[in-house]
């Protein structure tokens, strides 16, 4: 069983369905509702870190389950998740140059396999004014960028199964959101 941390965003569910379509059972928590050791207790196989309105620090339970499953479960952060990713490893999390809030961006990758049967530029939604920089030291490789404005969209732990988006796969403006959550289960069969 998967388990999906609802960080209060409005597309939570259009997140879930999309994770149910990979055939596994999902559920979701908002991240004041359950404590880190329920959610241990559930003993989930994947571990899935929505969108939000706030700053990772501000995100209920979701810094403090990135450190109790890290390195024990794969772990999706989807961009207030990315972002709670990167900093858990140290990353910094800035203001981005502007605001990005439903605008539309081309997003190049280096074909990981998180982007199998992707193109090597697709368009994809965002919703965000904060962005990862200084990845170094993090353990964090970046596999995709904004072609508009360079920003981090996607990194990869190179140890841990931890995987990060800064766009919205959810959302009707990602084409290959569908595809990116396929992808990802299929990484951490």
């Amino acid at each position: 069983m998967w388990v999906l941390i609802d960080n209060y965003d409005s597309f939570t569910y259009i997140l879930h369905h999309y994770l149910l379509q990979t055939g596994n059972e999902c559920k979701v928590f908002r991240n004041d509702e359950i404590s880190v050791e329920e959610l241990s207790q559930l003993k989930p196989s994947k571990l899935i870190i929505s969108p939000g309105p706030e700053t990772p620090l501000q995100a209920g339970i979701c810094m403090e389950a990135i450190a109790r499953f890290y390195d024990k479960i794969p772990i999706l952060g989807i961009c207030l998740g990315h972002q709670a990713l990167g900093t858990h490893f140290g990353a910094q999390l800035v203001h981005a140059p502007f605001p990005m809030h439903g605008k539309e961006s081309i997003i190049a990758h280096n074909s990981s396999a998180m982007f199998n049967n992707i193109p090597g530029t697709f368009s994809a939604m965002r919703y965000h004014s904060l962005v990862l920089q200084h990845l170094e030291g993090t353990g964090f490789v970046p596999t995709a960028f904004s072609t508009d404005d360079e920003t981090i969209m996607a990194i990869q732990h190179s140890i841990y199964p931890c995987t990060g988006i800064q766009f919205h796969p959810e959302s009707v403006g990602t084409p290959y959101g569908q595809q990116l959550i396929t992808n990802w289960a299929a990484m951490y069969k």
